[in-house]
């Protein structure tokens, strides 16, 4: 298992922007957390999950053990992520699907 930071450097609110992903979501996760990344900044939604992270961060997630990931690293990791989350969401119960104990309570 290994975590990744692409080099994109995009420019968004006067900071440049790259992605971290990871072979997992727990590996992921764990790794964002060490960096000091809230939970809340996964881009679950997006094209691809990932976290983004300034190229400061970038640079501290390199010193911390991440690979620096080519393009085409970046989305092989980001396919086996969203393949886990579509995983997880099939596993959990639909809203609509109340639980009984809950309704009796």
């Amino acid at each position: 298992m290994a975590v990744f930071v692409d080099n994109e450097r995009i420019t968004w609110r006067g900071k440049l922007w790259c992605h971290l992903v990871a072979d997992s979501l727990d590996e992921l996760h764990a790794f964002a957390g060490a960096l000091g990344l809230k939970r809340s900044w996964f881009q679950e939604r997006a094209a691809y999950p990932h976290y983004d992270v300034t190229t400061e961060v970038r640079d501290r997630a390199l010193r911390l053990g991440a690979l620096q990931g080519r393009k085409a690293q970046i989305i092989a990791s980001a396919r086996l992520l969203r393949s886990e989350l579509r995983g997880l969401q099939s596993m959990s119960p639909r809203q609509d699907q109340a639980h009984p104990v809950a309704e009796a309570t």
